[in-house]
């Protein structure tokens, strides 16, 4: 049988599109969410309804774990057989140890994938997964697609507005006192992710509305002052996901409002993954954006 060329692996943190979904060539790793003593497979036999059921009713925090080796093994061993080499796209390694199950799983077979550490996470992912599909369907090779890829993660930014204090509470992100501070005085954290892909406090907002402002505000600081179809500025915005944890209609609302500061715009609206929403809670939102 003659083998295809080249494969892509993600994770379950990854915001899925449909052409995503659908592609031949992209296989997916589920993160496991353990809710109620049961373990679940995010993406498969846990839907995000469930989990924000659970989060709301249950005493005992779910969690979250990283696919074992063995299931990156059993996944390459296929993809052995059906394709010549992989490029693996991963949750950021300072979040997750999923980047590390599957480079274990990868140097036991002496298999050729390409491991990129996304230093990311949803929307952040499928940026890179697009990027190095086009490059694929232009006939560039593995090792050039990764560097790419490499490069391209550089250039992805995060917004994270906490939906509900009381998951970060809950899954002891945040001690008592500050999240009683917070409730109080209504306070929205905005958290980003750094360039070592860890996730951190970006700044401290007094209410929901105010918090929107100032992540609108800054990402017409990160594009272009022109028309951004006709500019070539280095710092031009070329794309934007806005992610939520079941609040659709926030997401919808922000997308409005971006595109009335910054029209032209290509902006795509989805949920986060149970494995993301374990630990970010329900009614959050998520702005990931690239730049030139």
């Amino acid at each position: 049988m003659t083998k295809k060329k080249l494969a892509f692996v993600t994770d379950s943190t990854a915001f899925l599109t449909k052409e995503i979904c659908h592609h031949p060539d992209v296989f997916v790793v589920p993160i496991a969410v353990i809710a109620q003593d049961i373990s679940y497979e995010d993406g498969v036999d846990l839907s995000s309804e469930q989990l924000y059921k659970i989060i709301r009713n249950d005493k005992q925090v779910p969690k979250t774990s990283q696919p074992p080796h063995g299931q990156f093994i059993q996944l390459y061993e296929k993809l052995q057989k059906e394709y010549e080499e992989v490029i693996a796209v991963h949750v950021s390694s300072a979040l997750s140890g999923t980047l590390a199950s599957s480079i274990y799983a990868k140097d036991q077979l002496g298999f050729d994938v390409e491991v990129v550490d996304s230093r990311s996470v949803s929307y952040g992912l499928t940026i890179l997964l697009e990027y190095g599909i086009k490059m694929s369907k232009r006939g560039e090779g593995m090792k050039e697609i990764a560097n790419g890829l490499q490069q391209l993660t550089k250039q992805i930014n995060h917004f994270v507005l906490i939906g509900n204090l009381e998951q970060l509470y809950k899954g002891g992100r945040m001690s008592g006192a500050r999240f009683l501070i917070g409730n109080f005085l209504r306070i929205k954290p905005i958290l980003t992710i750094n360039k070592q892909g860890e996730l951190v406090l970006y700044e401290r907002i007094r209410s929901e509305n105010k918090a929107m402002k100032r992540m609108i505000d800054v990402l017409k600081q990160s594009s272009s002052p022109h028309n951004i179809k006709q500019s070539s500025s280095p710092h031009n915005i070329k794309q934007i996901g806005i992610m939520h944890g079941n609040a659709e209609a926030k997401a919808i609302q922000l997308k409005q409002q971006v595109l009335q500061e910054i029209p032209y715009l290509d902006v795509v609206i989805g949920e986060i993954s149970s494995s993301i929403a374990v630990h970010a809670g329900e009614d959050t939102i998520a702005v990931v954006w690239q730049t030139e």
